[in-house]
C-alpha cells in the first residue's frame, strides 16, 4: 500500500535514508513510474539493491558477450575490405601499365599514318564503356586484339572486386551499429549498478561485492604475494596445456574487470579464457557462446584444472576450473579477477579445450 500514500514529513537515518535515496537516483532499478502525483517510493534494502545489481550485472555481461561476438566480426569484416582494397590497388596499378602499353602502340601507328578505332581505348575517358563496342576487334590485328582482350578481362576483375568490398563495407557498418547498440545497453546497465552501490556504506558495498569492508573495493591479493600456479585444493591440471591456462589465470589475480578486453591488463569473463590459453598456444574464440562449444563437455563431477565452466541459463559467463570447487573468473565491474566457488552462480555446463 505504501506505493499509493502520499508521502509525509518525516526524518530518515541509517539505511532506510540511504535505500529511499538510492531509488530516487536509481529511478529505473524497478518498474514503478512517477506520474507526477507525489506517490512514495518504495525503500530498497541493501538485500534489495544486492539483487537488483547481480541482475544489472549479469544483464550488461550478456550484452557483454554480443558485443565481443558482433565485434569479432566487424574486425573480420574490416579485414576483408582492407584486403579487397589492397588487390582492387594491385590491379588497377596493372591496368594502368597494361593501358599505357596499348597507348605507346597507337602513338607510334598514329604516327605511321592513322589510328585504328581498337587504340582509341588507351584514350578514351570512359574505356569500360568504349570496350562494350564489338567494332574494335573487327579492324584491329591478332596482337592488338589479345592486348585488348587482357585489358577488358582486368576491368571486369576489378569492377567484381569493387563490388565485393561494396558488400563487405555494408556489412562493416551493420556491426558497427550492433556494437553501438550493445555499448549503449551495456554502459546503461553498469551505471545503474553503479548508482545503487554508490547509496550504501562501504561495508554493505563489500558484503554485496565480497570486497573489503573499510574500502568497499573487492579484495586482491597482497604485493608481491604469489599463488600456486598449477594446483587449487590439491588438484593438479591433467595436461601441459591445461596446467599453462591455469598459471595464466593465477597469475592475473587482482587484474580489473573491463567489458570486452582481452588483457594483458584488464579483461572481461570470456577475455580472460581465450588470453589464458591462448597463452598455453590453444586458440578459442571470442564469446561464451563459442567458447562452450570449442571442446569436449564434461559433467560437473568430472571437473579437472584447466576445464571452462558455464553459468546462467543463456552461457553468459565463463571461468577457468582450478580445482576444490574453485574457478579463476572475471566477475564484474565491482570486483576483479579472483578465485570464487563454482557454486556461486547457476551452472550451466563445462568444456574441456586441452
Amino acid at each position: 500500500m505504501a506505493a499509493h500514500r502520499k508521502p509525509r514529513q518525516r526524518s530518515l537515518s541509517g539505511s532506510t535514508a540511504r535505500t529511499a535515496a538510492t531509488l530516487a537516483m536509481a529511478g529505473a532499478a524497478t518498474a514503478t513510474g512517477f506520474d507526477g502525483t507525489g506517490h512514495a517510493a518504495p525503500q530498497l534494502t541493501p538485500g534489495q539493491v544486492k539483487a537488483r545489481v547481480d541482475t544489472l550485472y549479469e544483464e550488461a555481461e550478456a550484452a557483454t558477450e554480443k558485443y565481443d561476438g558482433a565485434k569479432e566480426k566487424a574486425d573480420t569484416a574490416q579485414r576483408r575490405l582492407n584486403a579487397l582494397r589492397d588487390e582492387t590497388a594491385r590491379k588497377q596499378q596493372r591496368l594502368n601499365t597494361a593501358r599505357g602499353r596499348l597507348g605507346s602502340l597507337a602513338a607510334a601507328q598514329y604516327r605511321e599514318g592513322g589510328i585504328d578505332p581498337a587504340w582509341q581505348l588507351a584514350l578514351s575517358s570512359d574505356p569500360d564503356r568504349y570496350l562494350d563496342g564489338a567494332v574494335f576487334a573487327e579492324r584491329a590485328g591478332h596482337r592488338q586484339a589479345a592486348a585488348v582482350s587482357r585489358v577488358r578481362a582486368q576491368l571486369r576483375e576489378i569492377e567484381q572486386l569493387r563490388g565485393a568490398a561494396r558488400i563487405e563495407l555494408k556489412s562493416l557498418r551493420s556491426r558497427q551499429t550492433e556494437l553501438k547498440r550493445h555499448k549503449k545497453t551495456i554502459t546503461g546497465k553498469l551505471d545503474e549498478a553503479r548508482r545503487l552501490l554508490a547509496l550504501l556504506t562501504p561495508r554493505e558495498r563489500a558484503q554485496i561485492t565480497g570486497g573489503d569492508a573499510t574500502t568497499g573495493h573487492a579484495s586482491r591479493p597482497a604485493p608481491g604475494a604469489r599463488q600456486a600456479p598449477v594446483r587449487a585444493g590439491s588438484v593438479a591440471a591433467p595436461g601441459s596445456r591445461a596446467a599453462a591456462a591455469v598459471a595464466y589465470a593465477y597469475a592475473k589475480l587482482g587484474s580489473p574487470y573491463v567489458w570486452g578486453a582481452t588483457g594483458p591488463n584488464a579483461f572481461d569473463c570470456s577475455g580472460l579464457v581465450q588470453a589464458a590459453y591462448r597463452s598455453a598456444g590453444v586458440s578459442l574464440p571470442r564469446t561464451t557462446y563459442a567458447q562452450i562449444n570449442a571442446g569436449r563437455r564434461v559433467s560437473r563431477s568430472q571437473l579437472q584444472p584447466g576445464d571452462l565452466v558455464f553459468f546462467y541459463s543463456g552461457v553468459s559467463h565463463v571461468g577457468i576450473y582450478v580445482g576444490g570447487g574453485q574457478m579463476i573468473h572475471a566477475p564484474n565491474p565491482s570486483a576483479p579477477v579472483r578465485l570464487a566457488p563454482i557454486d556461486l552462480m547457476p551452472f550451466a555446463g563445462a568444456t574441456r579445450v586441452a
